[in-house]
């Protein structure tokens, strides 16, 4: 074994392990493979030797707090339970709305819990818990007959809606946030989503010519905006004109505008008296056989 000197000056040739030559201080020879040996323990500290394999030892429990040590395989041992939840698994709000036109009464199953047993088109349940992970939900009509069977996931603490839509191929389940910041300063939250199939991409816009959301399209639900309380009017129309900013917050109009059509050619409307503190949900709901035949759901939580 030889070790090597990088002293460019090379007054320090190659030395033999142990041996040195120009003044250099000794050298300790490192012990051959598996023989052991000495380790410098650094500003006069004890080394505690490491134990052989399969006999365990010490573990420095860092500032004088105890270690918990691991079970030996196969034998368990303690689980974190994460959240002060002691180890119980969370559980997550879920409400149903049935948005699937031209269809009976839908019965509704979590797992083994039923939501709902004769559910109508346009109506909602109210939120009931679950437990967190993926769950398989049924919907089937209430003879027993199954339109759609799928898992779906459901977060800890999770709050949702799940839509039963219309699809080219029978019905889907549409999974929707209802999570949302609290309203302050007065204000209240409002969104849009789209849930009728037979509708294009539409605007929401108001008779002063705001656009407060652009090409809202099928299965499309908006982020929740700001709105100051008071009265509006909202109209639901196709048009090529630029949405209003997605951070500015929602005012009234001036009461001169209330009842006042855009000239822009429209196929809804809504008219909407905000409070203070609430969440408001408009759902479009198919109304009619025809093309952008809708209809308003509204939804006001708090």
């Amino acid at each position: 074994m030889f070790l090597y000197d990088m002293n460019p000056d090379f007054s320090c040739y190659l030395t033999p392990a142990g041996r040195s030559y120009s003044g250099a201080e000794p050298v300790i020879p490192l012990p051959y493979p598996g023989e052991g040996g000495p380790v410098y323990p650094g500003d006069d500290e004890a080394v505690i030797p490491l134990p052989y394999p399969g006999e365990g030892g010490p573990v420095y429990p860092g500032d004088d707090e105890p270690v918990i040590p691991l079970p030996d395989p196969g034998e368990g041992g303690p689980v974190y339970p994460g959240g002060g939840g002691g180890g119980r698994p969370g559980t997550s709000r879920v409400r149903f709305l049935n948005a699937a036109y031209n269809y009976p009464a839908l019965r509704i199953t979590v797992a083994n819990s039923r939501f709902a047993n004769r559910l109508g088109y346009a109506s909602i349940t109210g939120y009931g818990r679950v437990r967190a992970g993926y769950q398989t939900v049924t919907v089937a009509a209430a003879n027993g007959r199954i339109y759609v069977r799928k898992s779906m996931p459901f977060q800890v603490n999770g709050l949702t809606t799940i839509a039963v839509i219309n699809t080219a191929n029978g019905l889907d389940l549409l999974q929707i946030a209802d999570s949302c910041c609290a309203p302050s300063n007065g204000l209240s939250s409002l969104r849009i989503g789209n849930l009728a199939y037979n509708s294009g991409p539409l605007d929401v816009l108001m008779s002063d010519g705001r656009v407060v959301w652009g090409d809202l399209r099928y299965k499309e639900v908006a982020s929740f905006r700001a709105i100051a309380p008071g009265a509006y009017q909202f109209f639901y129309a196709d048009t090529n004109l630029s949405p209003m900013p997605s951070w500015l917050g929602i005012e009234p109009l001036d009461p001169a505008w209330l009842g006042v059509y855009p000239p822009q050619e429209t196929f809804g409307s809504l008219y909407l008296d905000v409070s203070t503190g609430e969440r408001y949900t408009v759902y479009l709901l198919q109304n009619g056989p025809g093309r952008n035949n809708i209809q308003n759901f509204i939804l006001v939580d708090r």
